[in-house]
């Protein structure tokens, strides 16, 4: 196979941002040959906006059309579209986070092996410069075995106000499934993917109380804002290592922060920005690096690195499996914020 043919099933803002754009600058690997959304004048817009020759009303008749698909819908059809793909011998990008559930990320799992069709999810902080300048220190023992992780993906007042980013049937949570998944993924793999064991979490939801909206993302109706608006959490894994995590659309803060720091045997770094943290020759160094390889938009890097794994060029740097970790502490949290109780993981 010379060139990948890509179906986008899904025509909203993600895939117009950052899927579509990505795929165009790979024209010499892959065409998106199809799209599908449930707003067919949206869909017919995308493909004359784009040039992409297929407009299909029912998403299962791309699968015909195209090698792999990029599913962009809400976090609600992610398992059953994902499944359908898998099985009609289709590859897989699905937006992030995997699924609504750990069992759903399960069947998408074993539908990836029983097909032998490859299955990534688009958590793309892992392609940042700075994430990857982190995880080339990490492997290179620059900080030894990870420690402590310290994890902030904070907003100032920036709920999604468009889109069903409030809606818990169709998306399953709010800030936490939304925005700070990105963060437990990134953490998770630049600890070397070490087994959760143990969970303890709050969810608070106090914007669908507030009498006065002030929010910089638009408007949002609070009396059908149904998910969390804030989340902290305590995660302590298999070798004795732990993660402190917060993560807000509004937390009422001076500004915006997005903060990953690990603590190490022999050292320790920040990601954002980059930074190694050591004590060597009797001293405490800092180094910041002055210049970082890579692309400034992470969309492309994950996009190229998704279709070379399909033409059999590279190796997935998101594994399905791993993405299935990430689930499994959204769910914990959930459930510890729901009863009370920290949550064991087996």
């Amino acid at each position: 196979m010379d060139k990948l043919r890509m179906g986008i099933i899904g025509a909203g803002g993600i895939a117009q941002s950052r899927h579509i754009p990505a795929y165009q600058q790979l024209k010499d690997r892959v065409e998106i040959t199809a799209v599908s959304d449930t707003n067919q004048e949206k869909a017919q817009q995308v493909a004359e906006l784009n040039n992409i020759k297929h407009v299909v009303e029912d998403y299962k008749d791309m699968f015909e059309l195209v090698d792999a698909v990029t599913i962009c819908t809400p976090n609600k059809f992610h398992a059953e579209i994902t499944v359908d793909a898998l099985n009609a011998g289709v590859h897989v990008l699905c937006e992030k986070p995997m699924a609504m559930t750990v069992a759903e990320c399960e069947a998408m799992l074993d539908a990836s092996k029983k097909s032998g069709k490859l299955l990534s999810i688009a958590y793309h902080y892992r392609f940042m410069k700075e994430s990857q300048a982190a995880k080339k220190v990490i492997l290179q023992d620059e900080i030894g075995m990870p420690i402590v992780a310290r994890v902030q993906a904070l907003r100032r007042r920036k709920v999604p106000g468009w889109g069903v980013f409030t809606n818990k049937e169709l998306q399953g949570g709010g800030s936490l499934i939304d925005y700070g998944c990105h963060f437990i993924d990134l953490a998770l793999w630049l600890m070397g993917n070490l087994k959760p064991i143990e969970v303890t979490g709050s969810a608070y939801n106090h914007l669908s109380k507030s009498t006065e909206q002030v929010n910089q993302w638009g408007s949002f109706e609070p009396s059908t804002f149904e998910v969390d608006d804030h989340v902290t959490a305590y995660i302590k894994f298999e070798n004795g290592a732990s993660m402190l995590f917060e993560t807000s659309w509004a937390a009422n803060i001076k500004e915006d922060v997005e903060s990953l720091s690990i603590s190490g045997m022999n050292g320790g770094l920040d990601v954002f920005p980059f930074q190694l943290n050591q004590a060597k020759h009797g001293m405490l160094l800092n180094s910041s690096a002055a210049w970082i390889p890579g692309e400034e938009n992470p969309g492309l890097p994950q996009a190229a690195n998704f279709v070379n794994s399909c033409l059999g060029i590279e190796e997935l740097v998101v594994k399905p499996e791993q993405a299935m970790e990430v689930s499994k502490v959204i769910e914990a949290i959930y459930e510890s914020s729901n009863t009370g109780q920290s949550v064991r993981l087996d």
